[in-house]
């Protein structure tokens, strides 16, 4: 059998290293870039498995009037008196997107797969509105959860698990109407989306449906009976799921001698005379092995779901199109992911169960085809790559929070709160709120025909270039507080670093360090340099510029003279287009 993802051979360049950084967190800093250079795609992948924290801090309080500011607050007894449900799921934003920012030198994959996976199974925190369902939903996702002392799902588990896991989870029962699914009114929400969005997909890629209208109205009554618990609850520390078995379509209540036979079309053969559809029914007594009916039907569900052909395909496909190239032609459907499919639906020989999501990624991200050129540049970053990878890429790291005494804990948790609201409100500006998505679809950009392109219009260009502009004159992440966190590229310490200072087409290549992911032509180059940054001044006056800045008290005007050429040259680039693709 041909190999069409072998790992790639040689050890990483700057440009590949940048590449995979880009692509598998969101956005590397130059010493990570640095790090990942020459280091073999195998070891480099498996590194940024190796560096996930599956046990994050949890978020604190950021309210720097309340005496709980500072505070781990996800397990707190709930108290309506207090409040705080809107303070507390708008916290996990700020937590989030800090965690996503900050820099440590131990890069991670865990984040951008948690990008992939909450778009994919799609909850938002305004509707569930519930803070503790937020959280744990959450976690769900990112972390996974733990069942008979075995870990279950999270960004690199199992997939079924993860289906299982999510189609129960109480965040989910109310953000897809779950807990209003009762016998005789069953509800279709999720019985839809989890054929359409999460398993299957609606169509195969020749656009054959893959399933049938009836097929969601059984799955729905399948899924009857299903309830979330604790919302608002005073005193309780936890949300909860339960299923109560007179609310789940089991017998006719026209002959409740018959069982009820939930019926599927034959886009889901039988195991065992595949000239009939699947059937499901609901047990008598409670099988070995399970706590309820509800369970083992949900099981039944899901094993007629994962034997569709189309579900690793659907899944594939997807993961392909988020991390290696949005466009999947025939061929790269027909070689590609039609490998990684058949991949996935073996049992490893690891763990033994098939569907596992770490090989996958592995496979992917390891390959000589995830480094061709095709591939490299073929994305327009998101909202979230575009502004949290150019904090990164600067260095602006997430101000820390200091409880050593009130006063800095108070201080500090204002920075970082602040760090975290201006990227989400700019991120939010232009149209992605992290943890609401404008439908159960997810965010335009990863569903819509045109794919990442659609995060540029003319107005989104407007705010990627206010914001990039921002960078140059600076903004206080709190203004009349200290320790006070300025955003600012301070251009004039740029040159030094450069190969020769004193020359301007040095100072550019230096600028330009692993900034973009296509490189510039000849004539680009000079453009950028003699039009852009000595406005069309000859290239030796740089030198005699720089030389006077760097004489000691050097005065206003030749500050302004070199500052100005930098500043220009800087905000250009961070206006070009090859910016703002990965």
């Amino acid at each position: 059998m041909i190999d069409y993802l072998p790992v790639k051979a040689t050890a990483l360049t700057v440009a590949e290293a940048t590449h995979l950084l880009r692509r598998a967190t969101m956005g590397p800093t130059q010493a990570e870039i640095t790090t990942f250079t020459g280091v073999g795609a195998d070891l480099a992948i498996q590194t940024l498995i190796n560096n996930i924290n599956y046990l994050p801090l949890p978020p604190v309080d950021l309210n720097d009037t309340k005496t709980t500011v500072g505070q781990q607050y996800v397990n707190s007894s709930y108290d309506s008196t207090l409040g705080r449900n809107f303070d507390f799921r708008y916290y996990y934003k700020h937590w989030w997107i800090n965690m996503m920012a900050k820099q440590g030198g131990n890069p991670s994959i865990v984040d951008k797969l948690t990008l992939f996976w909450q778009n994919h199974f799609v909850t938002t925190e305004e509707a569930v509105d519930e803070y503790r369902a937020i959280y744990q939903y959450f976690s769900l996702i990112r972390n996974g959860v733990v069942v008979n002392n075995v870990q279950r799902g999270g960004v690199l588990g199992n997939f079924r698990d993860m289906v299982y896991q999510i189609s129960i989870d109480p965040a989910m029962l109310k953000y897809l109407n779950g807990n209003d699914s009762i016998k005789g009114t069953p509800n279709e929400n999720y019985a839809r989306e989890l054929q359409e969005l999460f398993v299957v997909g609606a169509k195969d890629f020749a656009g054959n449906n893959n399933y049938t209208e009836n097929d969601v109205k059984a799955a729905a009554r399948v899924l009857t009976g299903w309830q979330y618990s604790n919302f608002y609850t005073n005193t309780t520390t936890s949300v909860t799921n339960k299923f109560t078995p007179s609310r789940h379509e089991s017998y006719p209540t026209t002959n409740p001698a018959t069982i009820l036979v939930k019926q599927f079309s034959l886009s889901y053969p039988d195991p065992n005379n595949p000239t009939l559809g699947t059937t499901i029914k609901t047990p008598t007594s409670i099988p070995m092995g399970y706590n309820n009916v509800g369970e083992f039907e949900l099981d039944a569900l899901l094993d007629m779901l994962f034997r569709h052909p189309q579900t690793p395909k659907f899944i594939c496909r997807k993961l392909y199109r988020f991390f290696v190239n949005p466009n999947v032609t025939q061929a790269i459907e027909d070689t590609i992911i039609d490998q990684l499919a058949t991949m996935f639906k073996t049992p490893d020989p690891i763990t033994g169960r098939a569907f596992e999501v770490k090989p996958i990624i592995i496979k992917l991200l390891s390959s000589q085809h995830f480094y061709d050129v095709s591939n490299i540049g073929a994305m327009v970053k998101s909202p979230l790559e575009f502004t949290v990878g150019t904090y990164r890429f600067f260095n602006f790291n997430v101000p820390t929070i200091d409880s050593s005494n009130s006063t800095t804990l108070v201080n500090t948790i204002k920075n970082h709160k602040s760090y975290a609201q201006y990227l989400y409100d700019r991120m939010n500006e232009m149209q992605m709120s992290i943890l609401d998505q404008p439908t159960v679809f997810g965010y335009d950009a990863y569903y819509q025909t045109g794919y990442s392109r659609n995060w540029i219009n003319t107005s989104q260009v407007g705010l990627r270039n206010s914001f990039t502009d921002k960078l140059l004159t600076g903004y206080n992440v709190v203004s009349g507080n200290t320790p006070l966190v300025t955003i600012k590229i301070n251009t004039l310490a740029l040159p030094d670093q450069a190969a020769n200072p004193y020359d301007c087409y040095s100072v550019f290549d230096f600028i330009i360090k692993n900034m973009f992911a296509t490189s510039f032509t000849a004539v680009q180059r000079t453009f950028l340099v003699e039009t852009i940054m000595m406005i069309q001044q000859p290239v030796a006056n740089w030198g005699t510029q720089w030389t006077a800045y760097k004489q000691t008290n050097p005065s206003s005007t030749t500050i302004n003279t070199v500052k100005s050429k930098l500043d220009a040259l800087i905000k250009y680039l961070l206006r070009m287009a090859e910016y703002q693709i990965c």
